[in-house]
């Protein structure tokens, strides 16, 4: 298994991928607030989770005090090591390139069994939703699409949890048709 591999795995495990999502956005989590957030998520399966995720240099210690006589620590994300860099997945091969996607491709799918699994569901009601739809755009019309998608984010995950929100997860795949005369 290759670097790259190594970390696809670690950080695109169902649960790691999860934990790291509640750190997106420089927040600084103790596992208490992380438990609050995957209220789903069993107390040592989190610990066991969150240490690999330590060892493995995606999420660090950032702050410890102390409560009631223990030691509570802050967690964040280390930063750029949260998923796989653009230059580490350049310089992967095409076969590494697809088990990443494939792994990425099969939380996605664990994710939406889960909802499934539920007793009661209401696809509409819940909002879900998958669609793909074809675009033509120029380069610069590309990058302007994507920079009120991420500005659409970013103002999304400011919002906490609370009693009145429902966890969304919102996936985006995002690929270019080939180029005609190019090997496949």
């Amino acid at each position: 298994m290759t670097i790259l591999e190594a970390k696809a795995k670690l950080i695109l495990h169902p649960v790691r991928m999860r934990i790291v999502q509640t750190l997106v956005g420089d927040r600084r989590l103790t596992v208490q607030e992380m438990g609050e957030r995957l209220p789903d998520v069993p107390q040592a399966t989190l610990y066991r989770n969150l240490n690999k995720l330590v060892q493995g240099s995606v999420i660090e210690v950032v702050s410890q005090h102390q409560v009631r006589g223990t030691i509570e620590k802050v967690y964040a994300l280390v930063k750029g090591e949260a998923g796989l860099s653009a230059e580490e997945f350049q310089k992967s091969t095409k076969e590494e390139k697809m088990s990443v996607f494939m792994q990425f491709v099969g939380t996605l799918i664990n994710g939406f069994g889960s909802y499934l699994n539920q007793d009661h569901i209401d696809l509409v009601k819940d909002g879900v939703t998958f669609r793909q739809v074809e675009l033509y755009l120029s380069d610069e019309e590309f990058m302007e699409f994507l920079q009120s998608v991420s500005a659409a984010y970013r103002k999304a995950m400011q919002y906490e949890p609370a009693e009145e929100r429902r966890k969304r997860t919102v996936s985006t795949i995002i690929i270019p048709e080939a180029k005609k005369g190019e090997d496949h």
